[in-house]
């Protein structure tokens, strides 16, 4: 997971162009925006986090306060 892809996501891509990327990844078809990431799951990753983040940010969230949420419940599946 690379902070500043999701970070360029967030800001540069609209919530539904955001879910129709997550959603082409995840039956492994090529999204029509550029979504950075070494392999398809990275670039997954990215959508998904984008997609979170941003529902949480277009809600009124400032977008660090939601990306420290939500790297810290990646954190908390992890451990």
């Amino acid at each position: 997971m690379k902070i500043p892809i999701i970070k360029k996501l967030v800001e540069n891509y609209s919530l539904q162009e955001l879910q129709a990327a997550e959603e082409a990844l995840s039956e492994e078809q090529t999204p029509t925006i550029e979504i950075g990431g070494d392999d398809e799951g990275e670039q997954l990753t990215h959508a998904f986090a984008a997609v979170w983040i941003k529902e949480k940010v277009e809600a009124g969230e400032k977008f660090k306060v939601a990306l420290r949420a939500y790297t810290s419940m990646v954190r908390g599946s992890i451990s």
